[in-house]
């Protein structure tokens, strides 16, 4: 029988607002690989999970629920689980923020997953950290926190003592990324074949569509903006751009690049790899064909251009997230 001084505990916030099924799901997860582990290893170490809560009449953050009832020093990991909602309101996560703190300066590994970050940055504890969220929420978490070093093209970002994930489902990830620190890459592996999901390594990328920013206020930049939505950024040069704004060419740039966060020609990049993104969804064009339809003579360019994009070649893109996989005849990548 395995002690509960061989447990590693892991803590389930359930904050206002969280994702219920992330939270079961998460504890489903961490047993599932306990028993895997088992199977493997009977007297060798296992997870106790355990769910957290604020108690208004204690005024404390307690234990609702715990896997292996019993003494403990509390959690070595706490988790952050994701939100279906708003990200949480600064009010509504401070009765968290010094639980947090104290677990984290115990030694606890911290970890949230998609709009969880908020609880983490209201906290302090990502200041000056790199982290992630979901790329919905990305320009919110950077403007009310902007000294988070934010990178929303990755699906998990681990800092070591921090661990933060990306989109609602990337729970998973975040879970087996633990599993392989507490019970070793092979329970991991294990874990994520009974599940039938992803182990860790994907990225938030492989899915965010391109979300241009257009509430920045620059008349002149939106209306270049529609412009180049409307022609699919095709046949543009820096000077017909600035043209259609009506602005010295130099002027042009440092405002496209204030109002957007993105220089002229890598906004139509990111245009152009969105419609290619669209077309090795939807049909079974040519890789070739594509590249020549969104704009660009030499498919080698575009093919470098949509893997820095998106993190794929656009041929295992297809095959990931086109809907006539089996009839795919193009080029291969």
């Amino acid at each position: 029988m395995i002690a509960l001084s061989d447990r590693v505990e892991i803590g389930l916030v359930g904050y206002p607002g969280v994702q219920q099924a992330a939270v079961l799901g998460l504890t489903d997860l961490f047993q599932l690989a306990n028993r895997l582990a088992a199977d493997r290893s009977p007297d060798g170490l296992r997870l106790r999970v355990s769910h957290w809560q604020w108690q208004e009449a204690s005024q404390t953050v307690i234990r609702s629920f715990d896997s292996e009832p019993g003494p403990g020093h509390g959690p070595a990991m706490v988790i952050l689980p994701p939100t279906l909602g708003d990200p949480i309101p600064r009010e509504t996560a401070a009765p968290y923020a010094d639980w947090l703190r104290a677990r984290h300066a115990a030694g606890a590994t911290l970890g949230s997953v998609c709009a969880g970050a908020f609880v983490l940055a209201e906290a302090g504890l990502l200041s000056g950290r790199a982290a992630t969220t979901h790329w919905a929420y990305r320009d919110a978490l950077a403007m009310r926190f902007p000294d988070i070093l934010l990178d929303a093209d990755k699906l998990v970002i681990d800092d070591g003592d921090i661990i933060t994930a990306g989109g609602y489902m990337a729970w998973t990830d975040l879970g087996l990324k633990l599993v392989d620190r507490v019970l070793g890459p092979t329970v991991m592996m294990d874990t994520a074949r009974f599940m039938l999901v992803d182990p860790p390594g994907r990225e938030q990328r492989f899915y965010s569509p391109f979300a241009p920013r257009l509430n920045h206020g620059d008349e002149a930049i939106l209306k270049v903006q529609h412009w180049l939505q409307a022609r699919g950024a095709r046949d543009v040069t820096l000077a017909t751009m600035a043209e259609h704004a009506a602005l010295e060419e130099r002027t042009f740039l440092r405002r496209f690049r204030n109002a957007t966060g993105l220089k002229p020609t890598e906004y139509c990049q990111h245009l152009r790899v969105g419609k290619a993104r669209e077309m090795l969804q939807a049909t079974t064009r040519s890789i070739d064909q594509i590249a020549w339809d969104v704009g660009y003579d030499d498919p080698g360019s575009f093919r470098k251009v949509f893997a820095r994009i998106t993190g794929l070649a656009p041929g295992d893109y297809r095959r990931r997230f086109g809907v006539e996989r089996a009839a795919v005849v193009g080029v291969g990548s």
